[in-house]
């Protein structure tokens, strides 16, 4: 199997990959009852000696080998250390090797400037250092799933910096972003101005873009809670597993409870929604980690879902949505699930693609279904949903056979949509608001190598892609002329066009 690195940027980004990191070890220690060294392991975990100080990999020889020790394919990254520190020291920070870690101590002040003229020049490096000793560890790297918010510094600058040294150093694997998005009352004035010029940068270097909006997380968080409120009577207590790695070699499960919809006493502020984006990435990598009948490398999303370069971003929505505290909530109908996913409710963006037009979409099912099942609810669905004329059957599935903890099967939808430009034009008009008064750029220009002018190249870039979208949407189908009774008048449409040999087509009438 395949191997990914994670790359995990920022306050938001290293809080979102260590709910990731502990969910991926409950998954698989609920699928991995044997403890033995396994391909689906492999995917993001390598299995390594203690006992030498530079951790090489435990040699598996022509068999399975039991777990020694696992560490994450990861590298952390932020400019303030204190998440990073107190990651290392929670309960799964033996994932992590400590060469792998960039922590600094000043931050970047919500300053995309700072963050990427300078933090990511500085440690470019030593950047390029760690993510090739991962590299150098994988047998097969497929892809890097970087993950980082768009309005603070550290996240969108160091964030958006890396991509472009993952582009020049790695050319051939493929970038996979998680971007969180602020929200309109978001608490950090300059969010619009990070946003803006963090996107230039995701639209010409990402291969996909998967945007999270804290708004909609927060949303779902709350809809969660009302359907499954601590006063409910009779609600029964909801067990979740934390998995550790033994010296025996075994994936080992240490429990830990809660009651109803609020959080355990272990769980942290935001905990519920980074476990919502931690839960998309799950079942985004379901099919490369665990067999199944119709299985999805993540090159083939990229391959199906962005027709064009630049719009490649896609609106995700999953079903169940739960926190770790409801993960044995009572499960959805079959029929229900696929319903939810193309529904408002379910979006981790706020926007309703049902009344947008779908570039192409992709489907992502986990656990005890049928091809059947997925072809029935399409053609069910298909009525009610927008397809471009041109890419009418647009649709990729996946279906793996092993499903998330607690549930018998989920559905991840990732759609190639026009609604996401709905986002993009509502993030346009905040920074617009700020920069029509050239408020707060000096604090960003003062920077070494940032112009004044890449504040107007941003904003035409996201303008372009507004506009991409926006034609798209508007595009009607174009007839076939015919001619009035018998043939089909292609002469128009093969004009100037010559065989291989450069002889010219002949052009045969086909008549009725």
């Amino acid at each position: 199997m395949t191997q990914s690195i994670v790359i995990q940027v920022g306050q938001c980004g290293n809080q979102i990959g260590c709910r990731f990191w502990d969910l991926a070890l409950r998954e698989h220690a609920a699928h991995n009852k044997s403890g033995v060294y396994d391909e689906a392991l492999g995917s993001f975990f390598r299995n390594v000696d203690n006992r030498y100080e530079d951790l090489p990999n435990v040699d598996a020889g022509d068999t399975k080998t039991k777990i020694r020790s696992l560490k994450a394919r990861a590298v952390m990254i932020d400019m303030e250390e204190g998440v990073v520190n107190e990651m290392v020291k929670g309960s799964v920070g033996e994932l992590f090797d400590h060469r792998q870690l960039i922590t600094d101590v000043s931050g970047c002040g919500n300053n995309w400037a700072v963050g990427h003229k300078l933090y990511g020049v500085q440690y470019r490096d030593h950047i390029i250092e760690c993510v090739r000793r991962a590299a150098e560890q994988c047998d097969c790297l497929q892809c890097f799933f970087i993950i980082h918010s768009m309005g603070g510094g550290t996240g969108s600058g160091v964030g958006t910096s890396i991509l472009s040294v993952l582009e020049d150093e790695f050319p051939e694997i493929y970038r996979f972003v998680t971007a969180v998005y602020p929200s309109s009352d978001d608490d950090v004035i300059t969010s619009p101005y990070n946003s803006v010029l963090a996107m230039h940068q995701l639209t010409e270097h990402a291969d996909c873009v998967m945007p999270i909006e804290n708004q909609a997380l927060h949303d779902i968080c709350h809809k969660i809670n009302q359907a499954f409120p601590s006063d409910k009577p009779g609600k029964r207590v909801a067990m979740a597993t934390v998995g550790k790695v033994t010296t025996e070699g075994s994936l080992a499960a240490g429990a830990v409870k809660s009651r109803g919809g609020n959080p355990s006493a272990e769980e942290k502020p935001f905990d519920r929604m980074n476990n919502i984006v931690a839960n998309l990435l799950l079942n985004l990598t379901s099919s490369s980690r665990f067999e199944g009948n119709l299985n999805v490398d993540l090159n083939e999303i990229s391959t199906n879902l962005v027709p064009f370069p630049k719009l490649h971003y896609l609106v995700a929505s999953q079903t169940p949505l739960y926190a770790v505290s409801d993960m044995h909530m009572p499960p959805r109908r079959l029929d229900q699930m696929f319903t939810d996913a193309f529904s408002r409710d379910h979006q981790l963006i706020r926007a309703d693609p049902k009344n947008s037009l779908y570039l192409a979409c992709g489907l992502i099912c986990r656990g005890n279904l049928h091809v059947s099942d997925i072809r029935r609810n399409i053609d069910r669905l298909r009525p009610s949903l927008r397809f471009i004329h041109w890419n009418t059957d647009g649709w990729k599935t996946g279906l793996c056979s092993v499903p998330p903890v607690g549930q018998p099967y989920s559905l991840l939808a990732l759609a190639n949509n026009t609604c996401i430009r709905n986002t993009f034009t509502d993030l346009k008009d905040r920074f617009y608001r700020l920069y029509k008064r050239k408020a707060h750029m000096h604090h960003y220009t003062e920077v070494e190598g940032m112009e004044a002018s890449q504040f107007a190249q941003s904003l035409e870039s996201l303008t372009e892609l507004i506009s991409e979208y926006q034609e798209l949407e508007t595009m009607q189908p174009q007839e076939v002329p015919r001619k009035a009774g018998s043939s089909i008048m292609i002469n128009t449409l093969l004009q100037g066009r010559t065989e291989p040999g450069g002889q010219n087509l002949q052009i045969v009438p086909l008549t009725n």
